[in-house]
């Protein structure tokens, strides 16, 4: 039988996401919600490609496009996610789906396509070596665990205990956002829009789960994670100015990873960071190692892989003016601004 290539239509969503679960390459986001969360919450195009043959699924490639006169003209996959590019069975079906999206790339006319991929693809494409992942599988003892955390991290954890926090898992994001916001107007960087928070918790349901702790009732810290297969993944994340004193940052995941290990899950994926950041620090002081990931780019009418972070120093003076905002105004405009981000 021939392998076709074709948009997914709605019919496929099914199909589509049995093929996640089955693909060892795929991952959380190569689930087909994430079209109607991009849609929805940012108004972007979208494009998921599927290779099929004989009506079975061979491999999968989500896209979607982002335009913007000042942030650039892309087509990735996937904006909003740290993983993504080619999913496939078959080297015929990695092939197709790959031409397709640079055909359409093309006839787009984008400045770059971009493929956020877990292993290397094309050894000729520009890449950007800047973020790494971090995973480690849980041990099914809880104590273990424990004791698995190095000296100095462990006893920030016992020092959280110590203050009495606790942790609750929330059913919406609402109390989420609240520290979220506030960490992110901090750091200088627009925060995404809540609502964008709330589709994630309709679209994924129980695959999206928000953890809190709390100190004498009041919330510092609080972290939403996903699941897929047997992973947890903590993605987005905030804390309040106590958090610091009483040691909540490190006592929130280690809560997620004791549930997770009670849940019988058997990976912590930490996510992505940037090189040479804070993050990327904490999470070694866990004892996690760095796995290098490889974003690709196929320029077209770029000249030069795009540096949208904030270690771009060109980024330095609006990190600083955005600081200063009202958390009310920052809220208000910052959504306009993320959404072309990625």
């Amino acid at each position: 039988m021939t392998l076709s290539v074709r948009k997914m239509q709605a019919a496929d969503r099914k199909t589509w996401d049995d093929f996640v679960l089955s693909c060892q390459e795929a991952t959380f986001f190569h689930r087909s919600g994430w079209q109607e969360v991009i849609e929805r919450a940012f108004g972007h195009q979208t494009c998921f490609l599927l290779a099929e043959r004989d009506g079975k699924i061979e491999g999968i490639l989500p896209l979607a496009r982002i335009r913007h006169f000042y942030f650039g003209h892309s087509l990735s996959s996937l904006p909003f996610c740290v993983y993504g590019g080619i999913a496939a069975c078959s080297d015929e079906a990695k092939i197709a789906l790959d031409l397709e999206a640079q055909k359409m790339a093309s006839e787009l006319q984008v400045d770059y396509l971009e493929y956020r991929n877990v292993r290397k693809q094309h050894d000729d494409w520009p890449s950007r070596d800047l973020y790494v992942t971090f995973r480690k599988e849980i041990d099914p003892d809880v104590e273990q665990n424990m004791k698995n955390i190095p000296r100095k991290q462990r006893a920030m954890v016992r020092s959280g205990i110590k203050h009495g926090l606790q942790s609750e898992i929330d059913e919406n994001a609402g109390r989420f956002f609240e520290v979220f916001a506030d960490n992110m107007l901090r750091h200088g960087t627009p925060a995404l829009p809540k609502r964008y928070f709330s589709l994630l918790f309709e679209v994924f349901g129980k695959d999206c789960e928000v953890l809190s702790v709390t100190h004498q009732g009041e919330v510092v810290s609080s972290v939403l994670s996903f699941h897929f297969r047997d992973e947890v993944l903590p993605y987005y994340a905030g804390d309040t100015v106590k958090a610091r004193s009483l040691a909540a940052n490190d006592f929130k995941y280690w809560e997620l990873m004791r549930r997770s290990c009670e849940r019988g899950i058997r990976v912590f994926d930490y996510g992505r960071s940037k090189r040479g950041t804070g993050s990327f620090d904490f999470k070694k002081n866990w004892g996690f190692e760095p796995s290098p990931l490889h974003y690709e780019y196929q320029l077209h009418r770029a000249t030069s892989v795009p540096e949208q972070n904030p270690l771009n120093p060109k980024y330095q003076l609006f990190i600083k003016a955005w600081r200063k905002l009202p958390l009310s105004v920052a809220n208000f405009i910052g959504p306009h601004i993320v959404k072309y981000l990625g």
